[in-house]
């Protein structure tokens, strides 16, 4: 995995065999933070052709409403503008979580891409390899 960016806050990495990228959050983000992350991982994407994206959000803060909101009506249109194929995410099943995940699944659902939650990397990058 290629590097990507390393912050306090979050890791984004490159897989130019998977055509993958990952974000793992690491803990307390602000709103620019959490937009910040997006964007350079949108801008990466536009150049690498990415196809599958992988999120760990085990360790992340809530995710605001307009945060939220701007990932569904922004950063989601643009990234399947841009390619994407897949899309998987690790989580703890914690209920905010829960919550913001139904909501992204509800707005990826409307572009046909298929979304899966999962309890470990090594499950979510099995099935990002299949055809499901």
């Amino acid at each position: 995995m290629q590097e990507i960016l390393n912050e306090p806050y979050v890791t984004i990495a490159f897989d130019s065999d998977l055509k993958l990228i990952k974000i793992t959050w690491l803990g307390n983000q602000d709103s620019n933070q959490y937009r910040r992350a997006f964007n350079i991982a949108l801008a990466f994407a536009s150049t690498a052709k990415i196809e599958l994206f992988l999120s760990d959000i085990r360790n992340q803060t809530i995710v605001s409403p307009d945060d939220r909101k701007w990932f569904q009506t922004s950063a989601l249109p643009r990234a399947i503008n841009g390619g994407l194929k897949k899309a998987a995410v690790v989580f703890n099943g914690n209920v905010f979580k829960k919550y913001y995940l139904n909501n992204i699944m509800d707005s990826i659902s409307k572009f046909g891409i298929p979304l899966k939650f999962f309890n470990s990397d090594e499950e979510a990058i099995n099935w990002l390899k299949t055809n499901d």
